[in-house]
């Protein structure tokens, strides 16, 4: 095998398998926004949230679900757009890195959504309430970042 066709191969593997992971690295955040959290079980469930409080967080929480699916939807066409770029060039353009950065766009605004969302929550519970939101929530970031 020549040095530039050993030299091709091996760009195309990389553009690859950098496309590979960035496209599962993006599925995985999707699908683990999709899953209960801790942090909503112990608000329904274990608060003994008053009617009121649990009027205006499912308020908050259906405000949040919308701006969610948005954001969600943004980065599954981010990963639609990245897909096609690596398909039209099989490498590392403009055009890759502009998608790439699409997704990262998204998924920072989603971060941003869901930060302002607990705090929007804290802020209709109870001082004891709060406590126990703020332990679930120090935990739960803690624990995934591990």
């Amino acid at each position: 095998m020549s040095v530039t066709r050993s030299i091709i191969l091996t760009l195309v593997l990389s553009t690859l398998a950098a496309a590979i992971g960035a496209w599962g690295g993006g599925q995985y955040v999707v699908r683990r926004m999709h899953h209960a959290t801790p942090l909503h079980q112990l608000v329904h469930e274990k608060l003994n949230l008053t009617p009121d409080q649990e009027r205006r967080i499912d308020g908050l929480e259906r405000d949040y679900a919308a701006r969610r699916k948005v954001l969600e939807a943004e980065m599954r066409a981010a990963n639609a757009e990245l897909a096609q770029a690596i398909q039209e060039q099989h490498s590392y353009t403009p055009k890759v890195q502009a998608a790439i950065d699409r997704f990262h766009m998204a998924m920072g605004a989603l971060q941003k959504e869901s930060i302002q969302h607990v705090i929007a929550m804290r802020a209709v519970l109870t001082p004891q309430q709060a406590a126990r939101f703020d332990d679930t929530v120090v935990k739960n970031l803690t624990e995934q970042a591990q």
